[in-house]
């Protein structure tokens, strides 16, 4: 979350940034509620030390009516000082509310604009767009051809949005973890495979909603635990309220994880098949780092992330997000959109990745700080965090770019040795 000085310092542009990214929340009331807690906590302080001052003169009164006198009003000042210090609880608790609901800044070059629609087209990938001598299929229809998923099957056992991958896909899911885990090892990343659960107090730190009608996560009946919605609420809650050592900084951490969203409102033809699913397997970038280097670290992540896919020959494009598409965390954040196809009429593309720079909006919830030797004091770190890959979108950008006029499929050469097969192809079929 923002510091509350800076915000109560900078109201106005404050309140212009929640404009900008739809977010609807009383910047002046936070101020005013703060006068106030401010007003009574030093009420509350100015009580307790005359309440200190009377019981320090009750041994001095030699009169024992002026000793019950003292008595009486340092326990009278004490119960005003309780109730000085409640209010200032109960206004503390109001202020971090609203305190917890206002956005990130953002980035000056960020579009403004109040969805994706103003996102900013930055650079297209390496692999040009495929021209098929033939109607596209969507991964849909390649899948019931190839036999590699079943949806019916999915939904009578946990319901709609939920599938079983089967028989090849099972090989090009786990040759994508593999190949991605290994390729971002190289690049210094320790990797994890991590808790598919956390405690809401983790991800309301990260800024995810784990209760209430507009949230998009699976909560756990009867615990202080919901299901994840992505890995960076794993590695993001790894640290809580750890201090770092600033020589050690930056830590690169990548995870493995199966991610779980309710995908509230969601629905057309976006829907259909794996692109918007309850459950998919992620592997997760995330960083700490100090303030002056996330800049360029949310660059590097969008260079691996570009890199990935123009290994795997998926063609692609990178948009600057624009700030109503943000989310609260996010100080700026790059999508990467595969081409898919299948989509629409003559093929669309459709976000297979994105990372964002956080700066310290989730470390100050978390209380994750850095140290410098030889300094005093500590300071916020920032966190970023970038998709690698998600499992079931890359499934898609790879049977609809790699499809053939005979319903096969050609593997990603980086993937052939994890597959075990150059081309998909229906049973009984080579």
């Amino acid at each position: 979350m923002l510091d509350r000085k800076f915000i109560v310092d900078n109201v106005e542009l404050v309140e212009a940034n929640c404009l900008h990214r739809g977010a609807q929340v009383e910047v002046r009331r936070l101020v005013e509620l703060d006068a106030a807690r401010r007003a009574r906590l030093t009420e509350s302080e100015e009580l307790n030390q005359r309440a200190n001052a009377i019981s320090k003169s009750i041994g001095q009164a030699k009169d024992p009516a002026e000793r019950e006198a003292r008595k009486e009003e340092g326990r009278q000042l004490r119960e005003k000082k309780d109730a000085a210090q409640a209010e200032v609880d109960r206004l503390e608790e109001e202020i971090l509310a609203l305190q917890r609901m206002i956005p990130n800044l953002t980035h000056p070059d960020a579009p403004v604009g109040t969805d994706d629609h103003a996102n900013r087209e930055l650079r297209h990938g390496k692999t040009p767009l495929p021209k098929f001598g033939f109607k596209a299929l969507d991964h849909v229809e390649l899948g019931q051809r190839l036999n590699l998923f079943d949806f019916d099957a999915g939904g009578k056992v946990a319901g709609h949005g939920f599938y079983y991958l089967k028989n090849d896909a099972v090989l090009l899911e786990l040759a994508l973890q593999q190949y991605t885990i290994r390729l971002l090892m190289d690049q210094g990343f320790t990797p994890f495979i991590t808790p598919d659960m956390a405690r809401n107090e983790i991800l309301q730190g990260i800024g995810f909603i784990p209760r209430g009608p507009e949230t998009q996560i699976y909560s756990v009946a009867d615990t202080d635990l919901s299901l994840i919605a992505t890995a960076e609420i794993t590695l993001g809650g790894l640290y809580a309220d750890a201090i770092i050592e600033a020589d050690t900084l930056p830590l690169k951490l990548c995870g493995v994880s199966h991610c779980y969203r309710t995908e509230a409102g969601a629905h057309g033809k976006a829907t259909r098949g794996l692109y918007r699913v309850h459950q998919f397997t992620k592997i997760e970038m995330f960083a700490y780092t100090l303030p002056e280097e996330s800049e360029a670290m949310l660059d590097e992540f969008c260079a691996l992330e570009c890199r990935i896919f123009d290994e795997l020959q998926i063609p692609y494009r990178v948009v600057d997000t624009a700030t109503g598409d943000l989310g609260g965390p996010a100080y700026r954040k790059f999508d990467l959109e595969a081409w898919m196809p299948g989509r629409g009429e003559a093929g669309e593309y459709g976000e297979v990745t994105s990372t964002s720079n956080c700066t310290d909006y989730q470390s100050r919830r978390l209380g994750i700080k850095y140290r410098v030797k030889g300094e005093k004091g500590t300071r916020f770190v920032h966190t970023l965090n970038g998709t690698a890959v998600a499992i079931s979108r890359a499934l898609i950008a790879i049977l609809e770019n790699y499809q053939h006029a005979d319903g096969s499929v050609a593997v990603p050469d980086v993937l052939r040795a994890w597959v075990g097969k150059d081309r998909l192809t229906a049973p009984g079929k080579s």
